[in-house]
């Protein structure tokens, strides 16, 4: 799952494509500001507003994320009078990240050298896509 230039929404052509629900699961979370989303929200709920001022980002890049996050059924939100509180919808993804955080310990961060993703990031540096 990937966002959409046009919409900023999470789509699922990747799963359409016929790759299997688990890569787009990780396809979409292959992106550094959702993960940054995502550990943030595992603190507890936080507004728009919250994260912008966190992460340092601007509001229609956290917005397009948390809606991707949210179409991915990974975030959701509750309305209280005219602001939206955003939160985790499965806690257990923090389970699935620190696993991949005690992986990349135990390889010695491994992933950074290999040729496979230097070459797609190269790709998309190039590209103007990261």
């Amino acid at each position: 799952m990937a966002i959409d230039s046009d919409g900023g929404r999470c789509v699922s052509a990747d799963i359409a494509a016929g790759i299997s629900p688990a890569a787009a699961l990780f396809h979409s979370l292959a992106d550094e500001t959702r993960l940054r989303i995502v550990q943030r929200l595992a603190r507890g709920e936080a507004r728009v507003v919250d994260l912008t001022a966190e992460l340092g980002l601007a509001q229609s890049t956290v917005s397009k994320h948390l809606a991707c996050l949210r179409d991915c059924d990974l975030v959701d939100y509750r309305a209280e009078g005219r602001q939206s509180f955003y939160s985790l919808t499965r806690p257990e993804l923090m389970d699935l990240l620190a696993s991949a955080e005690h992986l990349l310990a135990a390889t010695g961060h491994a992933v950074v050298l290999c040729p496979v993703h230097v070459t797609q990031q190269g790709s998309a540096e190039a590209q103007g896509m990261s």
